[in-house]
């Protein structure tokens, strides 16, 4: 694999920290946008590519499109953006869970896209999106029974945050969009006049883009390492189509982001999938 340039949001933890730590693994310099970059201070792991040099780390917030810009900026031309923006929902009784602020995701994307610099002697970067099973009422009609509650009232909050992320991505890439099954968001998550922002891609010119929807998300072991190793017996799925699978683990997810990034791009290109055992 050549070495590859990488710009990573939301990656101080989690799916998107798996995929920069095994990119790194592979060879690729890592940008990392943190709002605090001594969440890294005690890992072993990064500091070791802090030192070489392939990991870069970018003080900012993605909810500011200022810090996007320079987190572009100091990455210079970056083959492939890994976005896996998310906080942790707080419960409430009459909402369920809720997360803020309630559009986090949708904004901190729309600042990506808006600051996506135009490369003259470059390809435009990959971006790769992490989302989830089960938006709209198409996919959550292909959702088990016992996931069905849990979706459509407790995460319904975090949920509209990520359609309104996928809208955003569907329009620049020139994707439709039908809100009857893909589900429809108001201006409190899209923001008045999003269509109309500085630097936004115009319909249809973002060329590379893929959106994971992963199945509930849980810890454990990749299982799609061990099926590479041969020591186990079958991997996670992956479609276009509805799966209906009730779990993905983060280091799965992770595996799949960076094996579509590296080896799998022909196959993956401008499309949204589904991942889940």
């Amino acid at each position: 694999m050549a070495s590859l340039n990488i710009l990573a949001f939301g990656a101080s933890r989690n799916i998107g920290y798996f995929s920069a730590v095994r990119l790194l693994e592979k060879g690729a310099t890592v940008t990392f946008l943190l709002r605090s970059p001594s969440a890294f201070d005690g890992d072993a792991v990064i500091q070791k590519y802090v030192k070489s040099g392939h990991a870069r780390l970018v003080k900012g917030d993605a909810s500011v499109e200022a810090d996007t810009r320079r987190a572009w900026d100091e990455a210079g031309v970056v083959d492939a953006v890994i976005f896996t923006v998310g906080t942790y929902p707080t419960f409430s009784l009459t909402k369920g869970f809720v997360q803020t602020p309630a559009n986090l995701c949708t904004q901190c994307m729309l600042n990506v896209l808006c600051t996506m610099p135009t490369y003259t002697n470059a390809p435009q970067p990959k971006l790769v999106v992490l989302s989830s099973t089960g938006l709209g009422p198409a996919a959550h009609k292909a959702l088990p029974a016992l996931l069905k509650p849990m979706y459509g009232v407790l995460i319904a909050a975090p949920h509209r945050d990520k359609i309104g992320m996928e809208h955003a991505i569907s329009h620049c890439a020139g994707w439709t969009w039908d809100t009857a099954t893909q589900g429809e968001v108001g201006l409190d998550i899209m923001g008045d006049g999003w269509t109309q922002r500085k630097g936004l891609p115009a319909r249809g010119t973002l060329r590379h883009a893929l959106i994971v929807r992963a199945g509930f998300l849980t810890d454990g072991e990749s299982v799609g390492e061990k099926f590479e190793a041969g020591t186990a017996k079958k991997s996670y799925r992956v479609s276009e189509k509805e799966l209906g699978g009730y779990t993905i683990s983060r280091k799965d997810a992770s595996h799949f982001v960076v094996d579509a990034i590296t080896r799998r791009w022909d196959e993956f290109d401008n499309k949204r999938v589904n991942l889940t055992y």
